[in-house]
C-alpha cells in the first residue's frame, strides 16, 4: 500500500493550464524577440549562452510548478515546499536576467514611464525590501494556509516570489549598462544583508516548539518524517540555500574586486554615479 502511494506521487505531473500557457507565451515571446535581434545585425545578436540560460530558468519554474515536487509540497511536506521556493527565487531568476537581451531593456527605457518604473523597482533598497518582505509575509502561518488551500492564492504567491526575486537579483546579476549591477564593494554589502535578511523567519520556523502550519500537521506522513522535523528541515533548506548562495557569491565577488584592484587601482567595473541611479 505504501509503495503504491509513492508511485502515485512520483508519477504525478499536474498540467496547471495557467502555468503551461503563461510560461509558453513568455518563452515564445522571448524566442521571437531573439530572432528579430539576431536577424537585424551582428551587433545586436543574442548569444546562445543567453538563450540557454533564459530557457533553463523557464524550465526550472515549470519543473517547480508542474512536477511531483509541487504535488508533494502542496499535500505532504513543508520541506518540499521550501525547496520549491528556493529554486523559484534563487536559481531561476538570475538565469532569466542573464538571458534578457540588453537591447530589449534599452528600448524599454526609451519610454519615460517604463524607465521611471524600472529604475525604481531595480533600486537596491526597493529590490531588497520588496523580496524579503514578500517572502517573509507569505510564510506567516495564517496566510500560508490560504496559499496551499486556495489555488488562485497560491498562483499569486508564486508570481510575487518570482517577480520580486528578479528584482532582488537585478543589482547583483544585471548585464545592462543602463540598469547596471552594483559596484564590487556595494554588491558585497548587499549580499551580506541578503544572507541574514530572513533570519527571523528562519528562527521562527526552525526553532519553534510546535509545528506552525496546520496544513502539514494533518497531512499524511512521508518517509516517516514528523511534522515538526519536516518544518525544521524546511527552515534549514531556506537558510542553507539562501545563505549558502549569497555567501558564496560574496566571496567570489570579493576575490574579483581584489583582482581588479591589483590590475587597475580603484576600478570597480561600474561607474559610481550608476550605482544607485
Amino acid at each position: 500500500m505504501e509503495s503504491s502511494i509513492y508511485q502515485i506521487i512520483w508519477n504525478h505531473w499536474h498540467p496547471h493550464p495557467e502555468v503551461i500557457i503563461g510560461l509558453s507565451v513568455i518563452q515564445l515571446a522571448y524566442m521571437f524577440l531573439v530572432g528579430r535581434l539576431n536577424h537585424h545585425s551582428v551587433a545586436t545578436e543574442v548569444s546562445s549562452g543567453q538563450i540557454m540560460a533564459f530557457t533553463l530558468g523557464i524550465i526550472i519554474i515549470a519543473i517547480c510548478l508542474l512536477s511531483p515536487l509541487h504535488y508533494i509540497s502542496d499535500n505532504y511536506l513543508f520541506s518540499a515546499h521550501m525547496l520549491q521556493h528556493v529554486l523559484l527565487t534563487l536559481l531561476a531568476p538570475p538565469l532569466i536576467i542573464f538571458g534578457i537581451p540588453d537591447q530589449a531593456i534599452n528600448k524599454s527605457l526609451n519610454v519615460p514611464f517604463l524607465s521611471n518604473v524600472m529604475k525604481l523597482l531595480t533600486h537596491p533598497l526597493v529590490a531588497f525590501f520588496s523580496f524579503n518582505l514578500t517572502f517573509s509575509i507569505w510564510h506567516m502561518p495564517y496566510l500560508y494556509h490560504y496559499s496551499v488551500s486556495l489555488h488562485w492564492v497560491h498562483v499569486i504567491e508564486h508570481s510575487m516570489f518570482i517577480f520580486t526575486a528578479i528584482l532582488m537579483w537585478w543589482p547583483i546579476a544585471s548585464r545592462s549598462r543602463l540598469l547596471p549591477k552594483l559596484n564590487y564593494p556595494l554588491r558585497i554589502i548587499y549580499l551580506f544583508f541578503l544572507s541574514i535578511a530572513q533570519i527571523i523567519v528562519f528562527g521562527m520556523i526552525t526553532f519553534s516548539n510546535d509545528p506552525l502550519y496546520d496544513w502539514y500537521i494533518d497531512a499524511p506522513r512521508l518517509f516517516g518524517i514528523s511534522a515538526m522535523l519536516d518544518q525544521q528541515i524546511g527552515g534549514i533548506i531556506m537558510k542553507v540555500g539562501g545563505g549558502g548562495v549569497f555567501l558564496t557569491l560574496l566571496i567570489s565577488i570579493f576575490l574579483k574586486w581584489y583582482k581588479a584592484e591589483q590590475d587597475i587601482s580603484g576600478d570597480y567595473s561600474v561607474n559610481e554615479k550608476d550605482v544607485f541611479r
